[in-house]
Order: C-alpha cells, then structure tokens, then sequence
C-alpha cells in the first residue's frame, strides 16, 4: 500500500515522540534523582543522557522508518529535499509533526515525573533544560552555535554514508542503531557548548511545552533569546553535512 502524507505525518509524530520520551525521561532521571543526597540513588551521569539519546533515537527510527523514513528532524528533511529530491511540499508538513511529537512528548515525561519536579523545583525556575538546550557560556553565543552546526553537519555526513548504496550502507535493519551510534557519539564529543540538540523539533517543540507550563527559565520568553541558535544552526550545519558527503565522497564512488 501507498503511504499518504498524512500517515507520514502520524509516523513522524510518533517516532519524534519516541525519541524525546527517552532522550527528555533520561535527562529527567539524571537531572530530578542525581543529587546523591543521603538515601537517594544516583541515576547516572552524562554518559547515561547520551545512551539515552542514542536509544531514543533508535527507537524511534525503528518505529517510523517503513513509513516516513523516519527524518525526526527538520535538519534532516530540509537537507533531503535539497540533495535527494524529498518533497518540498511534505517538508512543512513533516516540520510541524516533528515539532508537535516533540512537544507532546515533553508534556508526558513533565506529568510523568511532576512529583519529582515539585520537590525539586517548585518553582519551575531552574529545570527548563531537562526538555530544551542551553548555551554554557551565554556571553559567547557564537560558541554555542558553531557547536550546533558542527553537530548537526556530522550527523548528516554520517547518514549520507551509512544510507549510500554506492559506499558501505548499514544493513537496513541495523540502520536505526548505527544512527543512534553517531548521535551518542555526536554527544559525547560536542555535547557541553549547546546540550547537542542538533534537531530543531526536539528543542523547539520542548521549549514550547516549557513556556505553556509556566518554566522561567526557558529561553524563549524569559529574556535570554537563547532559543534560535537550535533552530538556525542544525538547518545551516545540516545542509554543510550533506552537501561535504556529496561532493567529498559520494561524488568519487563508482558507478
């Protein structure tokens, strides 16, 4: 049966879904119960959030692929559409459901643990960064986003690579955890400067979710402006990854 752009969209939905589900529940689990206070357990570290990402984004990849191609980002699908002939008229379409995937996501891992951030936060005045990025040096920003396009045009890179036929591709069924790979990697090696969100949706949805909940820290309204470097950056640094994968690599394979 043919898909139909709005089964693609539910698709992309989901599998956005997913992947904030453990990526959001894991920074959630690190951040709520990591205090290490006398009788509490500490829940992992950093390296647990970037196997959680990295899970999540397998999972999710696995759960939309058949349908969609499981994109899960903006950054990827704009760059499809500009070197693989991907739709432009299903780009926005698969933003949105991205974005909103995202955004629901983060609202059920804030129900989820609310008792947790009631004692933790009550406020809500420190703890948007469970379900959005943050620059570590807000007086630099331009750190944050050139970090941001780095990230972003190796993920590219890297799934150019691993989806050509021409080079090495991944067999298709262990394609979704050879991508998780490379966002685990992708964090631990560029994840401090911005949180590594490396996709617009799974900031900006999130983001969205922290102003309707009424986080003030959430760098969006809050004053800080924070909230475009992971929305411009991932599109800019995704199409520089792609096209270094075209014409550094894809262009020198036979045939």
């Amino acid at each position: 049966m043919k898909t139909t752009l709005w089964g693609e969209c539910v698709a992309e939905f989901l599998g956005t879904m997913i992947l904030i589900l453990f990526g959001s529940g894991v920074v959630a689990m690190t951040v709520l119960f990591g205090s290490g206070a006398p009788g509490e357990i500490v829940h992992g570290g950093y390296t647990n959030i970037t196997l959680g990402w990295g899970l999540g984004v397998t999972l999710g990849i696995y759960t939309a692929g058949k349908i969609s191609g499981a994109h899960l980002n903006p950054a990827v699908t704009v760059a499809l559409a500009i070197f693989r002939g991907f739709p432009w008229g299903r780009v926005i379409p698969y933003a949105l459901a991205q974005t909103l995937g995202a955004f629901t996501a983060a609202a059920v891992v804030f129900w989820t643990y609310r008792p947790a951030f009631d004692r933790f936060d009550p406020a809500l005045e420190k703890t948007a960064g469970i379900f959005a990025t943050f620059p570590a040096f807000p007086q630099t920003p331009a750190a944050g986003f050139l970090d941001q396009v780095l990230g972003t045009a190796l993920l590219l890179f890297l799934l150019g690579a691993l989806g050509d036929e021409r080079n090495q591709p991944v067999a298709g069924n262990l394609a979704p955890v050879a991508v998780g790979l490379v966002v685990m990697a992708i964090g631990m090696s560029y994840g401090a400067l911005h949180g590594y969100a490396i996709n617009p949706a799974r900031d900006f949805g999130p983001r969205l979710f922290t102003v309707v909940a009424g986080f003030r820290n959430n760098g969006l309204t809050d004053g800080t402006g924070v909230f475009w470097v992971p929305l411009v950056a991932p599109l800019l640094g995704g199409i520089l990854g792609l096209a270094a994968y075209d014409f550094g690599i894809r262009r020198q394979l036979p045939g």
